[in-house]
């Protein structure tokens, strides 16, 4: 017999559809079972539109059979009046008598208050059903909420011998594979901004978009102090929006956003202006000074390192992080560490 974490679970995968789309909101997935069986599903698939719970409600053909069946959802539903109506609302509304959630939404404007909408309409509410690997799903959302800051992730790449770059580097230098370089695509499209320094953009001239797949570019991000950048780099075209944390100006011109910001306590001041931008998920991608200054901070979530089988022999050092590798992989024959700070 089908338990409650085989729907929970059901729940995860189609909730993981929402991803890089439905940010600032939580990716979400619902399903329906009427005695054993799913007869309705649905995911948060964008932000603004309906929500997993609404669009599992919609898709079920026979709504009489709502009245007897469980609806289980990834996170607690929501009781408040955003781009949508309540989710609870709807629940209670349809007379669903049985409710299972995978984890309680710390969110202020909801943080129990959904469960207990439902309860008090004499729903039976169940809570904490795979609570962890909810959670990790939206790991970007409940450290944005609860950390008041965004999730960021490290992301470089080094040599065999632990350079990330060459002595005296002057133009953009690849470290990689072509194949990681679209893995590097894919994971920007999938947070909401990322970042780097003044040297990284003078040296590279990076676009920061992702232009090896098709998905959302991220929000780009520059530290440039006494603003030193030339117009003509690729960060000042129009294909993303970029924000430049400088300490001369605040203003807005076309796609461009110059942030005056106190370069004292810098690292803390750029993530308290990001969380009230609203930026749930960053990627560093800068040169060692900037990747080591969120290292040194402990502000970081996750690194993403890459070596590769190309020897440098002398050049700018890699950063150091001394933490577990919970993962190791090979991509394109680079080879991939996950680290985790927890």
């Amino acid at each position: 017999m089908k338990n409650h974490e085989f729907y929970i679970k059901k729940c995860l995968e189609i909730a993981r559809l929402g991803s890089g789309h439905v940010s600032p909101n939580p990716m979400v997935g619902s399903v329906i079972v009427y005695y054993g069986e799913i007869i309705g599903k649905g995911y948060h698939e964008k932000y603004g539109s309906h929500h997993a719970e609404v669009n599992a409600i919609n898709s079920v053909k026979d709504k009489s059979l709502l009245k007897k069946s469980t609806l289980y959802v990834i996170l607690e539903p929501c009781a408040h009046f955003g781009k949508t109506p309540p989710c609870s609302n709807l629940i209670i509304e349809n007379k669903i008598p049985k409710v299972v959630i995978g984890c309680i939404d710390t969110f202020s404007e909801v943080s129990g208050k959904g469960i207990e909408r439902m309860q008090n309409a004499g729903i039976n509410v169940k809570i904490g059903v795979l609570e962890k690997e909810s959670r990790k799903l939206n790991k970007r959302f409940f450290t944005f909420h609860e950390k008041k800051r965004p999730y960021i992730i490290l992301k470089w790449a080094e040599s065999q011998d632990g350079f990330i770059a060459p002595k005296n580097q002057t133009k953009a230098f690849w470290m990689t594979s072509r194949h990681s370089r679209k893995l590097v695509h894919k994971w920007r499209s999938e947070e909401d901004a990322i970042l780097v320094g003044r040297i990284t953009a003078e040296k590279d001239n990076p676009s920061l978009t992702v232009r090896d797949i098709k998905g959302k570019n991220p929000i780009r991000i520059v530290i440039d102090k006494d603003l030193k950048l030339s117009d003509d780099l690729n960060l000042f075209n129009n294909d993303s929006k970029t924000i430049i944390f400088n300490q001369l100006k605040t203003e807005e011109n076309n796609s461009t956003n110059y942030i005056k910001i106190e370069f004292n306590n810098l690292i803390e001041n750029i993530l308290e202006e990001l969380y009230k931008q609203n930026i749930q998920s960053i990627i560093i991608e800068g040169g060692r000074k900037t990747l080591q200054s969120f290292i040194d901070k402990k502000m970081w979530d996750e690194a993403r390192v890459f070596t590769t089988n190309k020897e440098l022999k002398n050049g700018v050092k890699a950063p150091q992080v001394n933490r577990e590798i919970v993962l190791k992989t090979e991509v394109g024959g680079d080879k991939l560490n996950i680290i985790k700070n927890d």
